[in-house]
């Protein structure tokens, strides 16, 4: 018997704009991890741009692109990034060149940005974005998660969960959401609105448009 999936028809199709959105704690990092590890989703991490001075854990071109001011100024007074910020005083943003780039050959970028990037980038890309924002099952899971990473005083886990209730107001504006309190049933729903988003007519328009004609011309 032959194998259905060497038939298959494809086709082709413009790439999205897959964008998580959570706050601090919701598991949004482990889930953007696990996506990117997926040899079979095929998702490219969207690589920022900034003007802070590199840490010594950090690769150019792998966490961030370190940039100078001056040239970061001129991608974003050119129109030249999707999303941009300035946090502490160093300027943060996400070239719209590269991104381009990989949409326009069919494939796909994972965004792991705020609420503010998020909206940024729909206004310029609205068509080839999709907005998921990652809720976690209660505040007080939220506040122990903070806790069990050790990472922060008690101050900063406060500001963090003050924060987090700012962006979670904001859960309407997204596409999808979910209830991170399973971190697999969480990820598996991830790929389902992926590969549903992927199917969709818009996304595949002239692709299909060309096999209904040969088809019709039958």
């Amino acid at each position: 018997m032959s194998d259905p999936t060497t038939n298959a028809i494809s086709f082709k199709r413009r790439g999205l704009m897959l964008i998580l959105s959570s706050p601090s704690g919701a598991g949004k990092t482990t889930l953007t991890r696990m996506l990117l590890q997926a040899k079979d989703i095929d998702l490219t991490l969207s690589i920022s741009v900034t003007t802070r001075a590199r840490r010594s854990s950090e690769v150019d071109g792998i966490h961030y692109s370190f940039i100078k001011r001056q040239q970061f100024e001129r991608l974003r007074d050119a129109g030249d990034l999707l999303e941009w910020a300035e946090v502490h005083g160093n300027f943060y943003g996400t070239p719209r060149g590269p991104v381009e780039a990989v949409l326009s050959e069919g494939r796909d970028v994972l965004f792991d940005i705020d609420y503010q990037g998020a909206q940024q980038v729909r206004e310029k890309a609205q068509s080839d974005v999709v907005t998921i924002f990652i809720l976690p099952p209660s505040m007080k899971e939220l506040r122990a998660r903070l806790e069990r990473r050790a990472e922060d005083a008690a101050a900063t886990i406060e500001k963090r969960l003050e924060n987090a209730r700012n962006e979670i107001r904001r859960w309407s504006q997204y596409d999808y959401v979910l209830v991170n309190d399973d971190l697999q049933r969480t990820y598996e729903e991830l790929i389902q609105i992926l590969r549903a988003e992927r199917l969709k007519r818009a996304r595949r328009q002239p692709g299909v448009e060309a096999f209904v004609a040969k088809l019709l011309a039958e």
